[in-house]
């Protein structure tokens, strides 16, 4: 008896595409969900914290606001490098890509360098109290995700100088992209957690 079952050859498919058609897009949107996550139990934390005492921070002079706002100021405005990065990978515009995404890497080294002075501004230790404890917790983790983003961005712009360059690095970077923003949108909430909640309740 023959085998009649129906076969489709999808060998001449890419293996790559940009946004949801790609398996790299919906592996990035995954582990923002779980890193999210991470961040919404930290807030919350935050919060659970504050109700158990009267002042806050306890004993402790609020966050001085200067290098954490200039830290605000200077993710937000890297959106615009983030974005041109993106639409040059999407149109496989190659010194574009280049261009914007070593831009990026330099807001990204910004951004780290700012964050060790925020450290100092804090004028608190992570041992003072559990308020301390808590806000290190918040900065630390969004540091983490900066710094480590800074570094895969790095590797991929290497990649894009060096080669070998391929469609699918272009994909990367899109994707790269698409986390940065990620990591603009949580330090809002973290921003307004650690610098404005001690003045407003």
């Amino acid at each position: 008896m023959s085998d009649t079952r129906r076969t489709l050859d999808v060998s001449a498919l890419p293996n790559y595409a940009f946004g949801n058609a790609g398996l790299v897009w919906w592996g990035t949107v995954g582990f923002m969900v779980i890193e999210g996550s991470m961040f919404v139990i930290g807030l919350v934390v935050y919060f659970y914290l504050r109700l158990q005492v009267r002042d806050w921070p306890p004993s402790l002079p609020n966050p001085d606001l200067r290098y954490g706002t200039a830290n605000l100021m200077l993710v937000l405005i890297s959106l615009v490098p983030a974005y041109l990065a993106k639409v040059a990978a999407e149109k496989y515009d190659l010194r574009g890509l280049r261009i914007w995404l070593a831009t990026l890497v330099l807001f990204g080294i910004g951004n780290v360098v700012l964050r060790g002075f925020e450290y100092t501004a804090l004028n608190c230790r992570w041992d003072d109290n559990a308020y301390g404890s808590i806000v290190w917790v918040l900065l630390s983790m969004h540091t983490i995700h900066i710094a480590t983003d800074v570094a895969d961005s790095i590797v991929l712009l290497v990649l894009m100088v060096t080669g070998p360059i391929t469609k699918s690095r272009f994909v990367d970077v899109g994707e790269n992209s698409l986390y940065w923003y990620f990591i603009v949108a949580w330090w809002i909430p973290i921003y307004a957690a650690i610098y404005w909640m001690p003045r407003w309740l």
